[in-house]
This record gives C-alpha cells, structure tokens and sequence, in this order.
C-alpha cells in the first residue's frame, strides 16, 4: 500500500510538471502564428494531463479509505488523528494542483487576449487562440468542478475582425479630428497674435509720425 501511494503521488507531481511547462510554453511565445500552434497543442495534452490527475485524485481518496478501515480495526483512538491528518493531506494536493491550473489557465486568458489585439493583422489566426483558449478554459472549470475547486475561470470572446477595423476607423478619424481641431486652435491664436503685434506695430508708426510732425513745426517755428 506504501509503494502504491508513492507511485501515485510521483505521477501526480509529473502531471504537475507538465501542466506548468504549457502554461510556461505559452507565456515565452509572442507572435501570433507560433501561438496558436502552441495554443492548439496545449489542448489536448492539457486534457491528458487533467485526466491523469483526476485518476491520481480518486485513487488517493480511495487509499485513504483503505487507511481509515485499518486505523479503525487497529487503533480505533487514532482515528479523528488520522482522519484530520488525511483530510490535511488531501487539501494541499488540492492547492497544488489549482495553483498548476489556474496558472495554465491564465496564460491561455493573456493569450487570448494578445490574439484579439491582433486581430486586424491576423484575422484568422487570432481566434483560433482565443477558441483554444476557452476550451481549455472549459475543461479546467469542469475539472475543478468535480475535485471541488472553486473555479474564477473566464471565457474570452473572440474579437471580429469587422469590429477591431471598425474601431480602429473610429481611433484615426478621432485622432485625426483633434489634430483638426488643435490647427485651428493654433491657427486662431497666431491670427490674434498677428492681430495683436500689427496694432502695436500701427500704435508705433503713428506715435512716430506725430513725433516728427512735431518736431517739424517746432523747426518751422523756430526758422521764422
């Protein structure tokens, strides 16, 4: 029962190992071809791995009920001990195991979501990462169902390719009306401005003239 339990437990880990070098796969990749072939791939192995640890689960609980039996024929007093230390036991592989998914799954989320910022470039490979995504997605949450883990997963809605052209219109013509907007500004400004330095460049030539005009007749007055 011994080497049995340890057995399980090293698949288990390997299982583990497994889920966390797709999520790390994922996560190394950054253009949108190679992530939807990794994304692709990850499907079924991430389901394969999924199952091995659903089985290494249920065995687990099954060896712990073999325990309980002969705690209870045995030394009936250790019972609540053992039955607390099982249950213990049986909570930490539940923490590994959601922290090994919910990290596979938020890369595929991340994925998804670089896929849809791309969508204009690559209409076609873009929501194929964001389907494999949410269907890797489904089949954690439908995991964590049934092992009872409490399961936060999203799905992401492929982005069309129709829309991110569409907002992309709406971004330059909106950029492209406040430049409008700031030339006319600027342009009114330097009007006034102009406006401005021609009046006091007027105020100074007429000071001048009405200088010189006095000036002359003081000249004049002074001739006779």
């Amino acid at each position: 029962m011994q080497n049995t339990s340890v057995t399980i437990a090293r698949t288990q880990a390997y299982a583990l190992r497994q889920l966390d070098a797709l999520a790390d796969k994922m996560q190394r990749e950054t253009k949108i071809g190679d992530l939807a072939t990794t994304a692709k791939d990850a499907e079924p192995k991430a389901q394969e791995w999924l199952t091995v640890l659903a089985r290494c689960f249920q065995l687990q609980d099954a060896i712990a009920v073999l325990e309980l039996d002969r705690v209870l024929d045995v030394s009936p007093e250790e019972l609540d001990r053992h039955r607390l230390g099982l249950r213990a036991a049986r909570q930490n592989r539940l923490n590994l195991i959601s922290r090994s998914t919910g990290h596979l799954v938020a890369r595929m989320n991340a994925a998804a979501d670089t896929a849809n910022t791309k969508v204009l470039l690559h209409p076609t490979r873009s929501p194929a990462v964001v389907q494999s995504s949410n269907r890797l997605s489904a089949g954690v949450h439908d995991f964590h169902e049934r092992l009872g883990i409490e399961s936060g997963g999203r799905s992401s809605e492929t982005r069309r390719w129709a829309d991110a052209a569409t907002e992309a219109r709406n971004r330059a013509l909106e950029t492209g009306a406040k430049g409008v907007g700031a030339a006319r500004t600027l342009g009114s400004e330097t009007l006034d401005r102009a406006g401005s330095v021609k009046k006091v460049f007027s105020s100074e030539i007429t000071e001048r003239l009405r200088r010189l005009r006095g000036n002359d007749e003081e000249h004049a007055e002074r001739a006779e």
